[in-house]
């Protein structure tokens, strides 16, 4: 079994911001894997179906996002599932708007709602994110103002195709793990040419 977590805030009027790009990764996902009947469990909207003989849940914690581990400890210990089979996908200002990075374990990196996960774990930290570039901010705005407001036009269109991109991703965790998939779907690090040494 593998419970995949999109972060995001609840509410339509967050529905379109930067924070909400695990959500929209979430609803993509459920879509593609047929498990489009969501329900609340767990302070979350839940939503389940097989993917090769696996239950796969997809969840959305209704938290708000700094609590997402409010939602997200009790439904791994409901489900009694390892830390390697939890997935998350969050934002993440360290990388250029729709990059995308696949990683298997580390530290809440200053995302608070990937720190209230660990928290709520005891600490685990040894689980597969999936991390969706939003950029830094403007000059002169806030971190807050920034992951709360919604995308550019053109911005918009990169999140789209990362979280096109990044089904296949996803589908490939579930099937053959974390370090296949990000073999296959890490953007490669460039090689250095004679010339540059």
């Amino acid at each position: 079994m593998k419970i995949f977590v999109g972060l995001g805030n609840p509410g339509a009027e967050y529905a379109k911001t930067k924070h909400n790009v695990g959500f929209m990764l979430a609803d993509k996902l459920a879509e593609k894997i047929g498990a489009e009947s969501w329900r609340e469990k767990f302070n979350a909207l839940v939503a389940e179906s097989f993917f090769d003989g696996e239950k796969i849940l997809i969840v959305k914690p209704q938290t708000f996002m700094n609590l997402s581990g409010e939602a997200v400890g009790p439904l791994t210990n409901f489900y009694k599932i390892s830390a390697e089979d939890l997935i998350v996908a969050h934002d993440d200002m360290d990388l250029p708007v729709g990059k995308i990075r696949l990683r298997p374990k580390g530290s809440g990196g200053g995302h608070h709602g990937i720190e209230s996960i660990i928290q709520h774990l005891g600490g685990e930290k040894n689980f597969p994110r999936v991390r969706i570039g939003i950029g830094r901010p403007p000059q002169n705005w806030t971190v807050n103002n920034h992951v709360l407001s919604p995308f550019n036009p053109e911005d918009a269109e990169k999140i789209s195709e990362a979280i096109e991109n990044l089904i296949p991703a996803v589908i490939c965790i579930f099937r053959d793990g974390i370090d296949m998939a990000m073999n296959k779907f890490n953007p490669k690090k460039k090689k250095i040419s004679d010339e540059e040494i």
